[in-house]
């Protein structure tokens, strides 16, 4: 036969209830407990909201940091570029030049060569021409020899240059200048010599 199940189940009840009417009612918690507890609570989440404060501030802190380095990264490479187109428009201003003043060691060629004609030809009997032949021809000469001078203090520029401002101030040198005023003078005396025959 089975075990009668509902009575022994019965009997275990009854007796929790002996032991409770022994033992006491249970207390009834009262709200010091639950300040106490809510204390703790608050402690608790305090800290907590501290750790979190203190997660957050150190996420910002290196977001920041690694915005910075993104700032200083994108300005040094501005920088580069800059640097790169003045170099660049020094290079091209410098062939500009180098092209000009290789013009004018060949008008200053052509020049001498056509007086030389000239010399050899119809000024042979007046002395004054000749003179200002012979004038013209060191103009000339001098304009020649200022142009391979200039050609050879841009051509070191643009080797060394760190920022094209060598570039600049070689093209706008004394060289250059001299020779096309002097390539103009020595011209203007041949000229001045065919005149006078």
């Amino acid at each position: 036969m089975g075990l009668p199940w509902l009575r022994f189940i019965d009997g275990m009840l009854g007796l929790t209830d002996v032991v409770r009417r022994v033992k006491g009612p249970a207390p009834v918690p009262d709200r010091e407990q639950f300040a106490i507890g809510g204390r703790a609570l608050g402690a608790i989440e305090a800290r907590l909201a501290g750790v979190v404060v203190a997660a957050l501030r150190e996420a910002f802190n290196r977001d920041s940091q690694r915005l910075e380095l993104e700032r200083q990264q994108i300005e040094a490479e501005r920088q580069r570029a800059e640097r790169a187109l003045r170099l660049e428009l020094a290079r091209q201003a410098a062939e500009r030049e180098i092209g000009r003043l290789k013009m004018l060691g060949g008008v200053a060629v052509v020049s001498w060569l056509a007086s030389l004609v000239l010399a050899l030809g119809p000024m042979r009997a007046a002395m004054i021409p000749r003179i200002i032949l012979g004038f013209g021809w060191l103009f000339l000469l001098g304009g020649l020899t200022s142009a391979f001078t200039a050609q050879g203090q841009i051509g070191r520029a643009i080797g060394v240059s760190g920022n094209g401002d060598d570039v600049v101030a070689s093209i706008r040198g004394g060289a250059a200048a001299a020779a096309q005023w002097l390539v103009v003078a020595g011209l203007a005396a041949i000229a001045l010599a065919v005149l006078l025959v």
